[in-house]
């Protein structure tokens, strides 16, 4: 049999204006538009192949190891959404194999947890669409293909794209203007950098349909967030990203990450995705920006606990010497640093600033922590040689 196989990776991305609540559940539709960061590969991607043969007897996904179904709705609108552009294709071309009429073996794999609130669903997704757009051959742009992904999870839209990315919610009724583009690409703010504290890798207790859900339909600020809030901040925060001023980039995100979880507070029953230890990581932040007198970093948190914090690349050492201090004995630094980088970040703390703190810096921090997780913005789905798939026998390696 011929077996054809094609792969790719995606990114994770990270909201700094959150994306919370639909207009309409079916097509994945937000109330409001939103901007997120694409992150490096490296710690952080899901590594997708897709094949096809006209042997295969059903559509089957194995991710990390397990045969997961594929039944439900959202990855179903994906697969025929792909399909029919392929069809497309072959109405127009005698010559080209049906692949539109044949199943898909598709195998999937996270470097990092599934459902811990790193958009583990984004990046998923979005290697989904792009590794069978590789394997039809289609000729749709990234925008376009954002549209597809779109339906599988909302955020997955942005991770088809490197850098800065906005997702524009859109007006029209079956979603065609609804679909990601990029604000800025990765080279020309490639300083932005980011650390993510790794709270907990435990799945969330209110899942984040259920919680959008239950937001739309209870919170009182949630209205003055979509309406008012949200559409001001998507201009001053492209502005903010197109002029690369960090500093309103960062307040902006700050300000957006206390908005959303505001609102989650503010649904009844209340929803809490941040908890005691995001509390303090936020008091730390504040403590560290008021310190050194500038907005050297910024915190955001998604639907869960972590903390993502976002940094220019200048400013490393700055932060590093409280983090370092604070949290050496969490998994993460090595091997991104040596011990003499290490040691440097200590260094800094313990002969320039030690002196000069005047805030509580929580010494037990660390143990709240699971782990740390260095990284930085980063390229859209790539091509990649490592195939998942055994292209004699169409299934897992």
């Amino acid at each position: 049999m011929t077996v054809h196989v094609a792969t790719t990776t995606a990114p994770v991305n990270i909201a700094t204006l959150k994306y919370w609540g639909k207009r309409d559940a079916n097509l994945n539709l937000p109330t409001n538009s939103s901007i997120s960061v694409t992150l490096a590969q490296d710690d952080l991607r899901t590594l997708t192949s897709a094949a096809t043969s006209e042997s295969f007897e059903k559509d089957t996904l194995w991710l990390n190891g397990k045969e997961e179904s594929l039944s439900n709705k959202r990855t179903q609108d994906c697969l025929q959404d792909l399909r029919d552009l392929r069809h497309q294709l072959e109405s127009q071309d005698d010559n080209l194999p049906k692949m539109s009429q044949w199943k898909l073996h598709i195998v999937s794999e996270n470097n990092f947890p599934t459902a811990a609130g790193l958009a583990s669903s984004a990046a998923g997704f979005a290697a989904l669409v792009v590794a069978i757009a590789k394997l039809y051959k289609l000729p749709q742009d990234m925008s376009e293909l954002s549209r597809i992904a779109r339906k599988g999870s909302g955020s997955a839209c942005r991770s088809l794209f490197g850098g800065f990315v906005a997702w524009e919610m859109g007006e029209a009724e079956d979603g065609s203007d609804s679909m990601a583009v990029q604000v800025l690409p990765l080279d020309q703010w490639s300083q932005m950098k980011a650390a993510i504290l790794v709270v907990s890798d435990l799945k969330k207790d209110t899942p984040s349909t259920q919680g959008m859900q239950l937001t739309v339909a209870t919170s009182d600020l949630f209205q003055e967030r979509i309406n008012k809030v949200v559409p001001n901040r998507f201009i001053e925060m492209k502005d903010a990203i197109i002029k690369r001023d960090f500093t309103k980039f960062a307040d902006l995100t700050m300000k957006d990450s206390n908005s959303f979880h505001a609102t989650c507070l503010d649904s009844y029953p209340p929803i809490f995705y941040i908890n005691d230890t995001s509390k303090k990581i936020i008091r730390l932040v504040h403590s560290i920006n008021s310190f050194f007198n500038e907005t050297i970093v910024a915190y955001t948190f998604d639907a869960g606990p972590n903390a993502v914090l976002y940094y220019l690349e200048e400013n490393e050492y700055k932060l590093f010497a409280f983090l370092y201090k604070l949290l050496n004995q969490v998994e993460g630094w090595e091997p991104k640093y040596n011990k003499e980088q290490l040691n440097g970040f200590k260094s800094i703390f313990e002969n320039d600033f030690k002196e000069k703190i005047e805030f509580f810096m929580d010494p037990e921090l660390y143990q709240s922590i699971t782990r740390i997780i260095l990284t930085r913005a980063g390229p859209g789905p790539q091509d990649s040689k490592e195939c998942l798939i055994d292209e004699e026998t169409g299934l897992p390696k």
